[in-house]
């Protein structure tokens, strides 16, 4: 059972390691819409992307919890001989880690989702003003839900092009890769638990 818990502890690690990889490539992509660096060097980037929730909450802090994780279930290094408590302050600390990474990107991303890309958009539409300017078309649109009425997508935002489906696309990767982690992290933390019975029964 012991070996068992151990060969999950590998593949959670290595599982985590992958999302915390896909959350930073996600948030990075957010800061560069159709991969042009110019709106980020003009200071037009959304305040979600621009919190990095995918980079040091989904990202980093979750890379960290993940290497520890895997040291645990390669027994490498000072862990090669970690007792019973030792390795379930480890799996406490990682697993509360890579939690709160996931969660602050979950809710992040979920924030960011409802308010939508910040875009030029046309005000006109709001208070027959003929002037552009760069926020939030969607957010205080409660009459229509831009994530539901796809005829915005187009007209709602006028440059970046394509805004909407890059900041919905982005986004949503961002909102279910947390949701994996969070899932991963129950899971690790019920096999630690799991491994330390193990332990404690082979000593008994």
């Amino acid at each position: 059972m012991m070996t068992c818990s151990q060969t999950c502890s590998r593949i959670l690690g290595l599982s985590l390691s992958t999302t915390a990889l896909v959350a930073a490539g996600a948030n990075v992509a957010l800061l560069f819409p159709n991969w042009d660096v110019t709106y980020l060097l003009r200071g037009l980037i959304g305040r979600h992307a621009l919190l990095g929730s995918g980079l040091w909450g989904g990202g980093f802090m979750v890379l960290t919890a993940a290497t520890l994780i895997s040291l645990m279930g390669w027994r490498y290094g000072c862990f090669s001989k970690s007792g019973p408590c030792q390795s379930m302050l480890t799996a406490l600390f990682s697993s509360g880690l890579a939690l709160l990474g996931a969660l602050i990107c979950f809710i992040t991303s979920g924030v960011a989702l409802k308010d939508g890309p910040f875009c030029m958009f046309d005000v006109s539409s709001f208070n027959q003003t003929q002037t552009w300017k760069y926020g939030y078309p969607f957010k205080d649109m409660h009459n229509r839900n831009y994530l539901y009425d796809y005829s915005l997508w187009n007209s709602g935002c006028l440059e970046p092009s394509k805004a909407v489906v890059w900041h919905v696309s982005f986004f949503s990767t961002l909102l279910c890769i947390s949701l994996l982690q969070i899932f991963l992290v129950v899971i690790y933390f019920f096999n630690s638990i799991l491994g330390l019975f193990c332990s404690l029964c082979e000593k008994s």
